[in-house]
């Protein structure tokens, strides 16, 4: 048979009267409610908006070079890359690894764009027959994608946006891109045709790259059909990109033989590190917000209680002289506290989850692209992180509360029965 908590019955007639407490302490216990229901409601937009905002940019970037890349060994961090073979006897293993979500191959070429009146350089990737395009067919603006087959090369290309407005371009016109071959020092004029134009709103992105046909790419290289600058792999899950960075090098170095070019992979995070680093750095102002709120959220508990403690003391004093022990006195107190945070966590899970769907759904607060990469407030809501933030703020907030609950020890009977 179950033993009748006593403590928690009295903990909820306690809170199901407190109708009839001083209008001082009312006001004191609904401000410690409304300061937990605030603080959760700031927690879960800080925590969505962050990870979204992170979240939103790592993909980006990823879009333009993928998780990994996979290239010679003595290409180095200038887009004029040194070939290597299409034809890999690791590649089907590649594939078949745990993790992996796609491979394709790619090409560069840096080159310059001219006009009548501009000029403006440029990287021309050329993409091949297994180019995944689904980031840039989410953030095509304008026209159409440029199909690549295996028979025909196409003259068709895609810009951004800011090239466009750059140059005064537009769907349709034709494109005059100049090229230096780096062996025979001479320069290669190629005329293409602007099928569509995307933007993403990475402006050091979108000035940069213009995608062809691999084909084109590797004309210009005067490299043969077999050629390419590298390999590209997504992955599907982002933070097990290091462990698979090491397992594809090991997979690259246990094919290699003597006198076979080396490859090496690398991670989008080290590719671009002043982006990565910067978006770790948000991390840590997660940290130092949830952090500051829950303590002000806490304190704001502790003064409730102390209140709730002093408005009781006559009723504290009857319990000890009836034979209950301080410890018992103090979890009725800790057990209403608790009553308390969960109707103040209930409020604030309901209002920040309803700004979040309402944010995700309709867009309502706009940003400044140029300012922020991203035209609109982003929003990551996971129920991982909700329950995470709840059980934080219900744990740090009673450990607060343990301490001044200790003052009911203090309380003599006599003298709390006729405290008025």
């Amino acid at each position: 048979m179950s033993r009748f908590n006593t403590e928690l019955f009295i903990a909820r007639r306690i809170y199901s009267a407190r109708g009839t407490s001083v209008k001082f302490s009312e006001s004191i216990v609904s401000f410690a409610v409304f300061g937990i229901a605030f603080g959760l409601f700031v927690m879960i937009l800080s925590v969505a908006i962050v990870t979204g905002f992170k979240n939103e940019v790592r993909n980006k970037v990823i879009g333009f070079g993928s998780h990994i890349q996979i290239v010679n060994f003595d290409s180095n961090s200038s887009y004029e890359t040194v070939p290597v073979s299409k034809e890999q006897r690791w590649l089907a293993d590649l594939k078949q690894m745990d993790g992996i979500k796609g491979v394709q191959t790619f090409a560069t070429k840096p080159g310059i764009i001219k006009t009548d009146e501009e000029i403006h350089g440029i990287v021309l990737k050329g993409v091949g027959t297994d180019f995944d395009w689904k980031f840039f067919k989410d953030n095509l603006v304008e026209g159409s994608l440029f199909s690549v087959t295996d028979s025909v090369k196409t003259d068709d290309i895609l810009i951004s946006r800011q090239v466009a407005m750059l140059l005064k371009l537009k769907v349709g016109d034709p494109l005059y891109t100049y090229f230096l071959n780096e062996e025979s020092k001479t320069q290669r004029m190629r005329k293409f045709k602007i099928c569509g134009i995307f933007s993403t709103s990475l402006q050091e992105f979108d000035q940069l790259f213009v995608l062809a046909d691999l084909a084109q790419v590797q004309k210009l290289n005067d490299w043969t059909s077999d050629q390419i600058s590298g390999f590209e792999v997504t992955i599907n899950d982002f933070d097990n990109l290091e462990p698979l960075v090491h397992k594809i090098r090991s997979l690259t170095i246990s094919y290699s033989q003597d006198n076979e070019t080396v490859l090496r992979p690398v991670s989008i995070a080290s590719k671009y590190p002043q982006i990565f680093d910067w978006l770790n750095l948000l991390d840590m102002n997660v940290w130092i917000i949830l952090g500051l709120i829950i303590m002000v959220a806490g304190f704001n508990m502790v003064s409730g209680l102390l209140i709730l403690i002093l408005e009781r003391t006559s009723m504290i004093g009857i319990l000890k002289a009836v034979g209950f022990e301080n410890i018992s006195i103090r979890k009725i107190f800790l057990y209403l506290s608790s009553i308390l945070i969960v109707r103040g966590m209930f409020w604030g899970n309901i209002a920040g989850i309803v700004f979040c769907l309402v944010q995700a759904k309709f867009g309502t607060f706009q940003l400044d692209p140029t300012s922020y990469y991203l035209d609109t407030v982003p929003i990551n809501l996971k129920i991982s992180h909700l329950v995470m933030l709840n059980v934080g703020t219900m744990a740090v907030t009673l450990l607060m509360l343990i301490v001044p609950s200790w003052y009911i020890s203090r309380i003599e009977p006599d003298k709390a029965i006729r405290f008025d």
